[in-house]
C-alpha cells in the first residue's frame, strides 16, 4: 500500500545551485537531491518528492514543505532522524507526519510567505556573512513602508521578473508585505499566492534603492507599469532570502516553523 508523508525542512542554500534536481548537476549540488537520497536510504528503494516552493541558488529555506510516497511504511521518528543520519549539516528534516492522499505541496499551498534579511550598519558581519545582504548605508524604513503599499493586490509583475522566468502569467497575489527594522537588521516580509522567478530578490533591490534615497516611493508604481524588467532594481543577493512558510488548509495540519527560531527573525 502506498502511504504519502509529508515534511518540514530547514536548509542553508550557499552551497547549493538551487532546490531542484538538474540533469547536469551532482546529487551534491541541490538540496532536492539531497533530500531524496536521505529518504530513499530510510525506505530501501527510490523516493521522489514534490516541493511547495522551488528556491534558486544560495537562497535559504525555514518552511519548506515537501511531500512523497513510499510503499514501505515507517514511523514519523524514523523517516525524519533516519533521513537526517544521511543528510550534510545544512540540511535538515524538522518534522515528519503521515498525510491524506490528495495533499500536494505545491498545489494545495494557499500562500507562501518570504523573509529577507538585510543586516544594515557601516560593518559587515562576521558571523551573519552567509546568512544576510550587508548594506553599509542607513536605510529609510520609513520610506520603504510608504513605498510597500504599491504593491499590494492582484498585479502584472512582469518588472520583477527574471528573464529566464518560465511562469505562464506574469500575475500573481501579494496579500502582505511589511518592512521592519530590528535593530541593525531590516526585515522583509512578503506573502503571495506564488512568486515568479526572482521576484522577492528584484522587489527587495527595488525597496532597497528608495531606502538609500536613490528613489521617492511613488516609483515603484512607475515601475510596475512599466512592465520592464530594465526599469527596476538590482536583484538582491540570493543568501539573505528565506522560505519561511507555507500556508495550506487547516485539514492537512502541515507542521509550521517556531517563530522565534533565530531572534532576527522573530519579527
Amino acid at each position: 500500500m502506498i502511504e504519502r508523508y509529508c515534511s518540514l525542512i530547514e536548509y542553508q542554500g550557499y552551497n547549493y545551485s538551487g532546490w531542484q534536481c538538474q540533469p547536469f548537476l551532482s546529487v551534491e549540488q541541490t538540496v532536492q537531491a539531497q533530500v531524496e537520497r536521505a529518504l530513499s536510504a530510510v525506505a530501501g528503494q527510490k523516493i521522489t518528492c514534490v516541493c511547495a516552493g522551488r528556491t534558486d541558488a544560495g537562497v535559504n529555506a525555514l518552511g519548506q514543505v515537501i511531500h512523497f510516497d513510499s510503499e514501505i511504511s515507517r514511523d514519523a521518528h524514523t523517516w525524519t532522524f533516519g533521513a537526517n543520519s544521511n543528510l550534510p549539516s545544512d540540511i535538515r528534516i524538522v518534522k515528519t507526519l503521515k498525510i491524506a492522499a490528495d495533499f500536494d505541496a505545491r498545489r494545495s499551498a494557499l500562500s507562501r510567505t518570504y523573509r529577507y534579511v538585510i543586516l544594515n550598519r557601516s560593518a559587515a558581519s562576521g558571523v551573519f556573512s552567509r546568512y544576510c545582504w550587508h548594506i553599509p548605508q542607513k536605510l529609510s524604513v520609513e520610506k520603504m513602508q510608504e513605498a510597500e503599499q504599491y504593491l499590494l493586490g492582484e498585479r502584472d509583475f512582469s518588472a520583477f521578473r527574471s528573464s529566464q522566468c518560465q511562469a505562464k502569467s506574469p500575475f500573481r497575489r501579494f496579500d502582505a508585505l511589511q518592512v521592519v527594522r530590528v535593530d541593525d537588521f531590516v526585515i522583509i516580509e512578503v506573502r503571495a499566492n506564488a512568486f515568479l522567478h526572482n521576484m522577492v530578490r528584484n522587489i527587495v533591490g527595488t525597496l532597497v534603492e528608495v531606502g538609500r534615497g536613490k528613489r521617492p516611493p511613488e516609483w515603484i508604481a512607475e515601475v510596475l507599469v512599466s512592465l520592464d524588467r530594465r526599469k527596476a532594481g538590482m536583484t538582491a543577493a540570493p543568501y539573505g532570502l528565506y522560505l519561511y512558510r507555507v500556508e495550506y488548509p487547516e485539514k492537512f495540519s502541515v507542521p509550521q516553523i517556531c517563530n522565534s527560531i533565530i531572534p532576527f527573525f522573530a519579527v
